[in-house]
């Protein structure tokens, strides 16, 4: 997976920093990898096959039979839906010729994810405390995004 380093940092933030349960972790590792994926896929990019067997684990089986999600899936669907549907927005204004910093602040749809789970598993006041924590994992600068646009 291209984006191992990525997952690193994420799962070392969970689980230090963010003190997230090890269920919590696993699913929002899953997620990225599954939306890492899918984006790879979108964009055609080579992918490994070890990573599309992962993703389709994933996305059919252990995402939805982790305890995290069993016991906070009500909450956690709609946001995984705004997420998707977020992605597709900037995908869409990508595809045709007008990702801006608009598209790209969409495109960080996951860290939803991450600050729900903080929630959930601590409360909102320390989701509140460690949002812009949270929004400053996204690892891709507005730059470098724009920048590959205007050389497609």
């Amino acid at each position: 997976m291209k984006d191992k380093h990525m997952l690193d940092t994420l799962a070392n933030h969970f689980r230090v920093a963010f003190e997230l349960p090890d269920d919590a972790v696993d699913w929002l590792l899953m997620m990225f990898h599954v939306t890492q994926f899918f984006d790879d896929v979108a964009d055609g990019d080579p992918v490994e096959r070890d990573d599309l067997n992962m993703a389709l684990w994933n996305t059919l089986y252990a995402c939805h039979h982790n305890r995290f999600f069993i016991a906070n899936g009500a909450y956690l669907l709609p946001l995984v839906g705004s997420m998707i549907m977020k992605w597709q927005a900037s995908d869409a204004a990508e595809r045709e010729g007008n990702a801006d910093a608009r598209s790209f602040v969409w495109r960080a749809g996951y860290y939803d994810l991450v600050l729900a789970a903080i929630q959930l598993c601590h409360g909102v006041e320390c989701a509140i405390q460690n949002a812009h924590h949270v929004m400053s994992l996204y690892g891709e600068k507005l730059e470098d995004y724009l920048e590959e646009f205007h050389h497609a």
